[in-house]
Protein backbone atom coordinates (compact mmCIF):
# COMPACT_ATOMS: atom_id res chain seq x y z
CA UNK A 1 0.00 0.00 0.00
CA UNK A 2 0.81 3.32 -1.01
CA UNK A 3 1.08 6.31 1.49
CA UNK A 4 -2.23 8.19 1.63
CA UNK A 5 -0.63 11.35 0.62
CA UNK A 6 -0.73 9.68 -3.07
CA UNK A 7 -4.91 9.69 -2.81
CA UNK A 8 -4.87 13.42 -4.09
CA UNK A 9 -7.08 14.60 -1.94
CA UNK A 10 -7.49 18.18 -0.78
CA UNK A 11 -8.34 19.44 3.02
CA UNK A 12 -9.69 22.56 3.78
CA UNK A 13 -10.48 23.95 7.47
CA UNK A 14 -11.83 27.26 7.14
CA UNK A 15 -11.91 29.14 10.73
CA UNK A 16 -14.80 31.57 11.96
CA UNK A 17 -13.97 35.32 10.22
CA UNK A 18 -14.03 38.01 12.86
CA UNK A 19 -17.03 39.85 10.63
CA UNK A 20 -18.96 37.10 8.52
CA UNK A 21 -19.95 38.19 5.07
CA UNK A 22 -23.57 36.54 5.02
CA UNK A 23 -25.68 36.67 1.99
CA UNK A 24 -29.26 38.07 2.33
CA UNK A 25 -31.02 34.70 2.06
CA UNK A 26 -29.40 32.87 4.50
CA UNK A 27 -31.88 32.29 7.61
CA UNK A 28 -31.23 33.82 10.91
CA UNK A 29 -30.37 30.50 12.59
CA UNK A 30 -27.13 30.08 10.20
CA UNK A 31 -25.66 33.14 11.37
CA UNK A 32 -22.45 33.23 12.46
CA UNK A 33 -22.83 32.92 16.69
CA UNK A 34 -25.48 30.09 15.94
CA UNK A 35 -22.61 28.30 13.66
CA UNK A 36 -20.25 28.62 16.67
CA UNK A 37 -22.85 27.30 19.41
CA UNK A 38 -23.97 24.68 17.31
CA UNK A 39 -20.20 23.67 16.18
CA UNK A 40 -19.28 23.73 20.14
CA UNK A 41 -22.25 21.23 20.63
CA UNK A 42 -21.44 19.05 17.68
CA UNK A 43 -17.78 19.25 17.02
CA UNK A 44 -17.27 21.23 13.13
CA UNK A 45 -18.50 19.25 10.70
CA UNK A 46 -16.40 17.48 7.71
CA UNK A 47 -17.95 17.33 4.69
CA UNK A 48 -16.03 14.48 1.99
CA UNK A 49 -16.88 14.73 -1.17
CA UNK A 50 -16.67 12.45 -3.60
CA UNK A 51 -16.40 13.58 -7.32
CA UNK A 52 -18.33 11.40 -10.46
CA UNK A 53 -15.76 9.96 -12.52
CA UNK A 54 -13.50 12.20 -14.68
CA UNK A 55 -14.31 15.32 -12.31
CA UNK A 56 -11.40 17.48 -12.31
CA UNK A 57 -10.81 19.37 -8.95
CA UNK A 58 -11.65 22.78 -9.73
CA UNK A 59 -15.43 21.92 -10.17
CA UNK A 60 -15.27 19.66 -7.25
CA UNK A 61 -14.10 22.86 -5.60
CA UNK A 62 -17.22 24.71 -6.23
CA UNK A 63 -19.58 22.72 -4.44
CA UNK A 64 -16.77 22.62 -1.11
CA UNK A 65 -17.29 26.05 -1.11
CA UNK A 66 -20.52 25.89 -0.22
CA UNK A 67 -19.64 24.35 3.05
CA UNK A 68 -16.28 26.29 3.44
CA UNK A 69 -18.48 29.11 3.82
CA UNK A 70 -20.37 27.69 6.63
CA UNK A 71 -17.19 26.96 8.19
CA UNK A 72 -17.57 23.06 8.02
CA UNK A 73 -13.83 20.88 7.17
CA UNK A 74 -13.98 19.89 3.44
CA UNK A 75 -12.17 16.83 2.07
CA UNK A 76 -12.46 16.75 -1.81
CA UNK A 77 -11.08 13.29 -3.68
CA UNK A 78 -11.92 11.92 -6.52
CA UNK A 79 -11.32 8.72 -7.62
CA UNK A 80 -9.08 7.55 -10.76
CA UNK A 81 -11.42 6.54 -13.84
CA UNK A 82 -9.45 3.36 -14.54
CA UNK A 83 -10.12 2.62 -11.10
CA UNK A 84 -13.71 3.46 -11.87
CA UNK A 85 -13.59 0.99 -14.75
CA UNK A 86 -11.28 -1.26 -15.65
CA UNK A 87 -8.99 -1.40 -12.64
CA UNK A 88 -11.89 -1.86 -10.24
CA UNK A 89 -9.86 -4.13 -7.88
CA UNK A 90 -8.47 -1.25 -6.15
CA UNK A 91 -11.35 0.74 -5.09
CA UNK A 92 -11.53 -1.55 -2.03
CA UNK A 93 -7.82 -0.59 -1.31
CA UNK A 94 -8.66 3.09 -2.02
CA UNK A 95 -11.52 3.01 0.01
CA UNK A 96 -9.58 1.89 3.19
CA UNK A 97 -6.67 4.33 3.02
CA UNK A 98 -9.30 7.32 2.54
CA UNK A 99 -10.29 6.45 5.78
CA UNK A 100 -7.08 6.32 6.71
CA UNK A 101 -6.47 10.25 5.50
CA UNK A 102 -9.45 11.28 7.83
CA UNK A 103 -7.79 9.01 10.84
CA UNK A 104 -4.46 10.49 9.98
CA UNK A 105 -5.57 14.22 10.26
CA UNK A 106 -8.05 13.41 13.32
CA UNK A 107 -11.08 14.16 11.38
CA UNK A 108 -12.62 11.24 12.65
CA UNK A 109 -13.27 12.92 15.97
CA UNK A 110 -15.50 15.01 13.86
CA UNK A 111 -19.24 14.35 12.44
CA UNK A 112 -19.02 13.50 9.43
CA UNK A 113 -21.32 14.09 6.32
CA UNK A 114 -20.50 12.23 2.87
CA UNK A 115 -21.53 14.22 -0.82
CA UNK A 116 -21.43 12.04 -3.29
CA UNK A 117 -21.98 12.52 -7.19
CA UNK A 118 -23.03 10.44 -9.59
CA UNK A 119 -22.75 6.65 -9.83
CA UNK A 120 -18.82 7.69 -9.87
CA UNK A 121 -18.87 8.82 -6.06
CA UNK A 122 -21.54 6.18 -5.29
CA UNK A 123 -18.77 3.40 -6.51
CA UNK A 124 -16.34 4.90 -4.29
CA UNK A 125 -18.77 5.33 -1.34
CA UNK A 126 -19.86 1.87 -1.41
CA UNK A 127 -16.44 0.30 -1.00
CA UNK A 128 -15.53 3.28 1.91
CA UNK A 129 -18.82 2.15 3.55
CA UNK A 130 -17.40 -1.69 3.81
CA UNK A 131 -14.18 -0.48 4.67
CA UNK A 132 -15.91 0.83 7.36
CA UNK A 133 -18.43 -2.58 7.98
CA UNK A 134 -14.93 -4.22 8.25
CA UNK A 135 -13.07 -1.28 10.80
CA UNK A 136 -12.80 -1.52 14.61
CA UNK A 137 -13.90 2.41 14.77
CA UNK A 138 -16.10 2.99 12.61
CA UNK A 139 -15.88 7.27 11.56
CA UNK A 140 -18.81 9.20 12.97
CA UNK A 141 -20.86 9.65 10.16
CA UNK A 142 -24.29 11.82 10.44
CA UNK A 143 -25.47 12.26 6.73
CA UNK A 144 -25.15 11.27 3.37
CA UNK A 145 -26.08 13.88 0.37
CA UNK A 146 -26.48 11.90 -3.53
CA UNK A 147 -26.48 14.03 -6.08
CA UNK A 148 -27.47 12.42 -9.40
CA UNK A 149 -26.80 8.99 -8.04
CA UNK A 150 -27.27 6.27 -7.83
CA UNK A 151 -28.41 4.31 -10.75
CA UNK A 152 -29.17 1.14 -12.23
CA UNK A 153 -26.01 0.15 -14.69
CA UNK A 154 -27.10 0.90 -17.91
CA UNK A 155 -25.21 0.04 -21.29
CA UNK A 156 -26.48 3.57 -22.71
CA UNK A 157 -25.36 5.34 -19.69
CA UNK A 158 -22.67 3.79 -19.41
CA UNK A 159 -21.53 4.59 -23.03
CA UNK A 160 -23.00 8.29 -22.29
CA UNK A 161 -20.64 8.39 -19.21
CA UNK A 162 -17.36 7.38 -21.05
CA UNK A 163 -18.22 9.30 -24.25
CA UNK A 164 -17.94 12.76 -22.12
CA UNK A 165 -15.34 11.47 -20.23
CA UNK A 166 -13.23 10.89 -23.14
CA UNK A 167 -14.08 13.74 -25.21
CA UNK A 168 -13.09 15.34 -28.34
CA UNK A 169 -13.93 14.77 -31.73
CA UNK A 170 -16.91 12.08 -32.35
CA UNK A 171 -14.82 10.22 -35.50
CA UNK A 172 -12.11 9.54 -32.29
CA UNK A 173 -14.49 9.36 -29.63
CA UNK A 174 -17.26 7.12 -30.96
CA UNK A 175 -15.47 4.15 -31.64
CA UNK A 176 -13.14 4.10 -28.29
CA UNK A 177 -16.64 4.95 -26.02
CA UNK A 178 -18.56 1.97 -27.97
CA UNK A 179 -15.27 -0.55 -27.25
CA UNK A 180 -14.43 0.23 -23.87
CA UNK A 181 -18.03 -0.11 -23.09
CA UNK A 182 -18.39 -3.60 -25.20
CA UNK A 183 -15.45 -4.80 -22.65
CA UNK A 184 -16.49 -2.93 -19.49
CA UNK A 185 -20.02 -4.90 -20.71
CA UNK A 186 -18.33 -8.06 -20.58
CA UNK A 187 -16.90 -7.76 -16.85
CA UNK A 188 -20.88 -6.69 -16.05
CA UNK A 189 -21.86 -10.14 -17.33
CA UNK A 190 -19.58 -12.25 -15.90
CA UNK A 191 -20.12 -10.22 -12.61
CA UNK A 192 -24.11 -11.53 -12.84
CA UNK A 193 -23.22 -14.65 -13.65
CA UNK A 194 -21.05 -15.31 -10.82
CA UNK A 195 -23.96 -13.97 -8.38
CA UNK A 196 -26.20 -16.22 -10.44
CA UNK A 197 -23.83 -19.39 -9.48
CA UNK A 198 -23.82 -18.26 -5.80
CA UNK A 199 -19.87 -17.30 -6.01
CA UNK A 200 -18.26 -14.16 -4.25
CA UNK A 201 -17.56 -11.73 -7.16
CA UNK A 202 -13.58 -9.74 -6.21
CA UNK A 203 -14.92 -6.31 -6.42
CA UNK A 204 -19.08 -5.01 -6.08
CA UNK A 205 -19.54 -2.42 -9.25
CA UNK A 206 -23.25 -1.87 -8.81
CA UNK A 207 -24.12 1.11 -6.65
CA UNK A 208 -27.52 -0.23 -6.38
CA UNK A 209 -26.25 -3.18 -3.57
CA UNK A 210 -26.23 0.14 -1.38
CA UNK A 211 -29.80 -0.49 -1.01
CA UNK A 212 -28.83 -3.32 1.42
CA UNK A 213 -26.21 -0.92 3.80
CA UNK A 214 -26.06 -2.48 6.61
CA UNK A 215 -25.49 1.69 8.24
CA UNK A 216 -28.90 3.77 8.74
CA UNK A 217 -27.74 7.40 8.67
CA UNK A 218 -29.92 9.82 7.12
CA UNK A 219 -29.78 10.10 3.79
CA UNK A 220 -30.43 12.75 0.95
CA UNK A 221 -31.17 12.73 -2.62
CA UNK A 222 -30.97 15.28 -5.28
CA UNK A 223 -31.84 14.51 -8.77
CA UNK A 224 -33.88 15.56 -11.65
CA UNK A 225 -36.72 14.12 -13.83
CA UNK A 226 -34.08 15.76 -17.17
CA UNK A 227 -31.24 13.61 -16.26
CA UNK A 228 -29.99 11.42 -18.98
CA UNK A 229 -27.69 9.41 -17.41
CA UNK A 230 -29.50 8.25 -14.04
CA UNK A 231 -33.12 8.06 -14.61
CA UNK A 232 -35.23 10.31 -11.79
CA UNK A 233 -37.22 6.77 -11.28
CA UNK A 234 -33.89 4.79 -10.59
CA UNK A 235 -33.19 7.31 -7.37
CA UNK A 236 -36.73 7.30 -6.32
CA UNK A 237 -36.84 3.37 -6.19
CA UNK A 238 -33.68 3.14 -4.41
CA UNK A 239 -34.52 6.18 -2.24
CA UNK A 240 -38.12 3.94 -1.34
CA UNK A 241 -36.08 1.36 -0.77
CA UNK A 242 -33.62 2.81 1.80
CA UNK A 243 -36.83 4.09 3.56
CA UNK A 244 -38.12 0.52 3.95
CA UNK A 245 -35.58 0.24 5.62
CA UNK A 246 -36.09 2.24 8.02
CA UNK A 247 -33.26 5.18 6.53
CA UNK A 248 -34.25 8.40 6.99
CA UNK A 249 -34.73 9.65 3.60
CA UNK A 250 -35.09 13.17 1.76
CA UNK A 251 -35.65 13.32 -1.89
CA UNK A 252 -35.55 17.02 -3.59
CA UNK A 253 -36.53 17.08 -7.48
CA UNK A 254 -34.58 19.37 -9.21
CA UNK A 255 -36.87 19.81 -12.66
CA UNK A 256 -35.01 20.30 -15.87
CA UNK A 257 -31.51 20.33 -14.69
CA UNK A 258 -29.02 17.89 -16.40
CA UNK A 259 -26.50 15.44 -14.61
CA UNK A 260 -24.72 17.07 -11.44
CA UNK A 261 -25.59 20.36 -12.67
CA UNK A 262 -28.43 20.76 -10.61
CA UNK A 263 -25.88 23.51 -8.06
CA UNK A 264 -25.25 25.26 -11.38
CA UNK A 265 -29.10 25.53 -12.19
CA UNK A 266 -30.30 26.26 -9.07
CA UNK A 267 -27.73 27.58 -7.05
CA UNK A 268 -29.02 29.29 -3.67
CA UNK A 269 -31.76 26.15 -3.04
CA UNK A 270 -29.32 23.84 -3.91
CA UNK A 271 -26.96 25.45 -1.10
CA UNK A 272 -29.47 26.07 1.02
CA UNK A 273 -31.21 22.30 0.68
CA UNK A 274 -27.50 20.61 1.50
CA UNK A 275 -26.92 22.90 4.52
CA UNK A 276 -30.71 22.62 6.06
CA UNK A 277 -29.99 18.68 5.75
CA UNK A 278 -26.94 19.17 7.95
CA UNK A 279 -29.01 20.96 10.44
CA UNK A 280 -31.85 18.66 10.04
CA UNK A 281 -29.58 15.92 10.80
CA UNK A 282 -27.98 17.34 13.82
CA UNK A 283 -31.38 18.31 15.28
CA UNK A 284 -32.76 14.97 14.58
CA UNK A 285 -29.94 13.18 16.30
CA UNK A 286 -31.13 15.65 19.60
CA UNK A 287 -35.06 14.31 19.01
CA UNK A 288 -33.92 10.58 18.90
CA UNK A 289 -31.54 11.42 22.28
CA UNK A 290 -34.57 13.05 23.92
CA UNK A 291 -37.51 11.09 22.31
CA UNK A 292 -39.27 13.74 21.31
CA UNK A 293 -41.18 12.47 17.92
CA UNK A 294 -39.69 11.40 14.72
CA UNK A 295 -39.26 13.20 11.53
CA UNK A 296 -41.15 11.05 8.60
CA UNK A 297 -39.19 8.60 7.43
CA UNK A 298 -39.66 9.64 3.56
CA UNK A 299 -40.32 13.30 2.34
CA UNK A 300 -40.22 14.83 -1.43
CA UNK A 301 -39.76 18.59 -2.35
CA UNK A 302 -39.76 19.38 -5.99
CA UNK A 303 -37.80 22.19 -7.08
CA UNK A 304 -39.59 24.25 -10.07
CA UNK A 305 -38.06 26.17 -12.85
CA UNK A 306 -39.24 29.72 -11.81
CA UNK A 307 -36.51 28.65 -8.56
CA UNK A 308 -33.16 28.47 -10.59
CA UNK A 309 -30.82 31.06 -10.42
CA UNK A 310 -30.94 33.89 -12.70
CA UNK A 311 -26.80 33.61 -13.39
CA UNK A 312 -25.88 30.08 -13.21
CA UNK A 313 -22.02 29.58 -11.74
Amino acid sequence: MRDEEDLDCNIVCPSFPSSPTLNNDDKGYYKLNQLKELYKKHEQPVIVLLGWAGCQDKYLAKYSAIYEEKCCITLRYTAPVKCLFWQRDKLPNIGKRLIKVIKNKNLDQHPIFFHVFSNGGAFLYQHVSLAMQKDYTPLKVKGVIFDSAPGERRLTALFKAISAIIGGHPLMNIPMSLLITIFLSILWLLEVIAHALGREYPVQTNPFALVEESYSWPQLFLYSNADTLIPASDVEKFASRRAERGVWVQLVLFTNSPHVKHYATYRDVYANTVFDFIIDCFSNTENEKTKQTAVPRLSTRVVLPHEATSKPN
